[in-house]
Parts: structure tokens; sequence; C-alpha cells
């Protein structure tokens, strides 16, 4: 018995060959998850690893004192390969993936992955091309707080939610930010006024119109 249509599997995973895409659909676990739902916490063994079928997915890790460093996005197609990487491993998550969106997940048991590996070379080539990805997008974090501004990171943060989202209407708090660039909410408030002021961006309550960033 198939859980998920095969169709949207051949729409999100092409690259996959139709007997993997047959093994997906019988062996994977649908999961629709509400913007805001918590997919992966950071501690917890993962028996199962996610790939965004709709939506868009927040990787993140927090430190000490809850604050929140935003690492990448997983778009519809994708898979968090640190994820992966704990699963294969049997190791506790040392990041928490959260949905930005509301979206669907097909997720895969994991004692097919490694077994995947060996059996399907598309597969093979899935997983390491997402390690791959992730790990220049890791190198690119690192770089942006060793070497940018602050007012240069806000202006990537949302260059970076244009380019995920395909929106230019920014929903949360100044907070939320300020989690997402590892600094203080009085330093984004500043630098989110400046630009206001500047006429870049237009604040409402919990709501910020960036389209004068993007154009």
């Amino acid at each position: 018995m198939m859980n998920v249509d095969l169709n949207l599997l051949e729409k999100r995973l092409p690259f996959f060959e139709l007997s993997l895409r047959y093994a997906i659909a019988e062996k994977g676990i649908l999961q629709e998850l509400e913007e805001g739902e918590e997919i992966i916490r950071e501690g917890q063994y993962i028996k199962s690893v996610p790939l965004v079928l709709e939506g868009l997915v927040r990787i993140s890790r927090l430190d000490d004192q809850g604050r929140e460093l935003l690492l990448y996005y997983l778009h519809p197609g994708e898979v968090c390969a640190m994820s992966l990487t704990c699963c294969m491993g049997h190791t506790q998550s040392n990041i928490r993936a959260v949905a930005e969106a509301p979206s669907l997940l097909i997720r895969i048991p994991n004692p097919l992955l490694d077994q995947w590996m060996n059996t399907y070379q598309s597969w093979k080539e899935y997983v390491m091309y997402a390690y791959r990805k992730r790990f220049d997008e890791l190198l690119e974090t690192i770089d942006s707080i060793a070497f940018m501004k602050m007012d240069e990171r806000l202006e990537k943060f949302f260059a970076d939610r244009f380019r995920s989202t395909g929106s230019t209407l920014y929903t949360g708090t100044h907070q939320d930010i300020a989690f997402s660039l590892n600094t203080s909410r009085e330093v984004v408030s500043r630098l989110l006024k400046k630009l206001e002021k500047d006429g870049i961006i237009t604040l409402s309550r919990n709501k910020i119109d960036y389209s004068g960033m993007v154009k």
C-alpha cells in the first residue's frame, strides 16, 4: 500500500529512479505541519529523516541562553544533511527544525538509509549533494558572522528569505530576527528603524514589508 501519491514524488523528486520513488511511496510516512510546528529538536534521537515535499523548513541551532542561529532553509525536494548524519550515526540531533510555513514532509525510517545507499545510485548522489550543499551554506553562515557588519547581515537575512519564500512580507517579531542573527532585539530594532526612515522597509505590528530591499 502506498502512503503518498507517486505523481507528487515525481514532481518533487524527479531525479530518483522510478523504483526508488515506489519504495519511498510504500515505506515513507507522510507528515503535515502547521507554521511554527517543531519537527526536530536538539538532543533527540531521530528515527526517520524528513524529506520536504511542500512548504519550507528552517534549520537552526540554539545556544545555552536559548538564542537561535539560523543555519539554512529546506525547500521542496530537499533533505536535511545534518539529520541524515545523526540518523546513520545513531547520535542525538544537534539542530532544530521548524516549519517556516505550512508544510508536507515524507519521513524515511532509519533502517532504509544505509540500505538505499547500496541499492539506489540516485539516492547515494542525492545524499552526497545534500552534504556538499549544506557544507557550503554553513561556510557562508560562518563568513557572514565573522566578516559582515550587523546591518549587512540583516540585509542578507531578508535577501535569503526572499530567495527561499518569494515573499517580501516578513511575519514575526524583532526578537525572532534577533534570534536568527544571534544578536539582541535592541540592535535589530535600531537597524530596522533606520531602514524605515530611509524608506527601504515598512514596519507594522509583527510585520515587515521589505520589498524595497529586493527590487
